[in-house]
């Protein structure tokens, strides 16, 4: 019920594209601004905590911190959808269960073919 480039659960396989021209332009520039007002921002923070606001010490590294999740979120607006994949975790298993995992594993193999084999039919 879905487009050919539907899954089975309706989610699209469309690969997402780098973003490029006029947006990645509008992107690069928003970055810019953005670090050019933290660095103000930060220099500016720095002077009046030398100069003994002990309050601005908070802000002289809050500033930085700001401008780094800049750059994170830009970077992800560039390249969308590039989520790291998840890992697969080995599972550790006792010497003594290795043959039943073994033998486990063939079963699903096996299960997973005849799922797929176009002679198999369906019985009511």
């Amino acid at each position: 019920m879905g487009s050919e480039d539907e899954g089975s659960d309706g989610a699209s396989k469309t690969p997402v594209r780098r973003l490029s021209g006029t947006d990645a332009l509008k992107a690069h520039a928003t970055l810019g601004v953005g670090l050019a007002l933290c660095a103000v921002a930060f220099w500016f923070e720095f002077k009046r905590a030398t100069g003994g606001n002990a309050l601005s010490w908070a802000y002289v590294f809050e500033w930085p911190l700001l401008a780094t999740f800049a750059v994170y979120m830009w970077w992800h607006v560039l390249h969308p959808g590039r989520e790291k994949a998840p890992r697969k975790k080995k599972v550790a298993v006792a010497p003594e269960f290795e043959s039943m995992l073994v033998a486990w594993q063939e079963h699903q193999l096996d299960a997973h073919r005849v799922d797929e084999s176009p002679d198999v039919r369906q019985q009511p």
